[in-house]
């Protein structure tokens, strides 16, 4: 596993002063009372990134559908039965919010060199300039898409659309349709609490003027940022997210399930959303996780596999942020979700039957033998 640190040292943030300046009432079936237990009512399908993040090197197409993190992909996942979509926002230099999944935008500058640009010192005119832009007749600049080998392919998918801000979307998405905002940071930079509080607190103003009845998730990986979040309000449940051990950072906060639940149970939070392998590397974590009256939701490429999302369910985890969000949905309505209770033994039993079903013994042997296929 490679070794990911940091810029600089410094203190840890004291976050014992700082005071709830959000405290409406929120109720959309989400228990927020740490006095009780915090329960999803229901196995989740979250969206990643709306209809699904884009991999412009993949060989399937669903990957280059849709542009990621756009309203078109947003009212694109809002057409099947989701609870909520996932997506990234970051805040520009003059306290603007956008969408994107990545810390760095790259552009073609003179002589087609490619230009690497740190989104969050951009101002927001200069970010919505890149792109399919919405002005009739104007063009936008080439975006590119940086691999995990290091090489340069433009961002083409086979629907675009315009980049966009947090208060479009609360405008201009499904207003029955969750949002899993991420609070994004950058992994290798150390925040000193007064910029974590700033970053937020315009965050909080756009969701708070804009949300209404609208269901909203927290989530971030930067855990002085989750405790922060979940000080500032406590009108929305805050989910610290994990690879769960598959990368080691330097706050070691970061590095395992173990560690996120120190974070979730230390700063109130209300769930972990992990790292798919790091769950089933380690499933034992789980009914741990469960005791500690923590949620657990998952992400990663395996929770595109149908059968890998049913397994999630038996071993009792609350939802799941996918890719294919058609094939994942239908896939959880037709094994997980009952549609409606049957009021007929016949089909009752009917319903049983197209159910995959599984004996204790045999939901035993499967999770012994995942954390070793994981391996490989």
């Amino acid at each position: 596993m490679a070794l990911k640190t940091i810029l600089h040292l410094s203190d840890l943030p004291n976050l014992d002063h700082v005071p709830e300046i959000y405290s409406t009432c929120y109720s959309q079936g989400l228990d927020l009372n740490r006095a009780s237990s915090f329960r999803i009512p229901k196995f989740m399908v979250i969206g990643h990134r709306g209809h699904g993040m884009n991999i412009l090197q993949s060989s399937d197409s669903r990957m280059k559908a849709i542009k990621e993190n756009s309203i078109l992909s947003f009212n694109s996942a809002a057409k099947f039965p989701l609870d909520f979509i996932e997506f990234d926002v970051q805040v520009t230099i003059h306290s603007f919010l956008f969408f994107l999944g990545s810390s760095f935008i790259y552009c073609v500058v003179l002589q087609g060199t490619i230009c690497e640009k740190k989104v969050t010192e951009l101002c927001l005119a200069e970010f919505l300039c890149y792109g399919p832009q919405k002005e009739t007749g104007k063009e936008g600049k080439c975006l590119y898409r940086k691999t995990k080998d290091g090489k340069f392919v433009k961002w083409n998918v086979e629907t675009d659309d315009s980049l966009c801000t947090l208060q479009d979307a609360f405008q201009k998405v499904e207003p029955s349709l969750g949002f899993n905002i991420e609070l994004k940071f950058d992994d290798f930079a150390v925040y000193q609490q007064d910029h974590l509080l700033h970053i937020l607190q315009v965050i909080l103003q756009v969701v708070f003027e804009f949300a209404r009845d609208r269901p909203i998730i927290f989530s971030t990986f930067q855990p002085d940022a989750a405790q922060l979040v979940r000080k500032l309000q406590n009108n929305y449940p805050v989910y610290f997210l994990t690879e769960g051990g598959a990368s080691i950072y330097y706050d070691v906060r970061r590095n395992s399930l173990g560690e996120a639940m120190k974070v979730c149970l230390e700063g109130g939070l209300q769930g972990i959303v992990s790292e798919i392998k790091g769950v089933f590397k380690d499933p034992g974590a789980v009914p741990k996780i469960k005791d500690s009256n923590l949620s657990l939701l998952t992400y990663g490429k395996l929770n595109n596999v149908p059968e890998a999302v049913h397994m999630q369910y038996l071993m009792g985890i609350d939802g799941v942020i996918v890719d294919f969000v058609e094939e994942i949905s239908q896939t959880v309505d037709d094994m997980i979700k009952p549609a409606k209770e049957m009021t007929t033994e016949g089909k009752g039993e009917s319903e049983a039957n197209s159910k995959l079903q599984f004996s204790q013994k045999e939901l035993s042997f499967l999770l012994k033998l995942i954390p070793a296929l994981i391996q490989f």
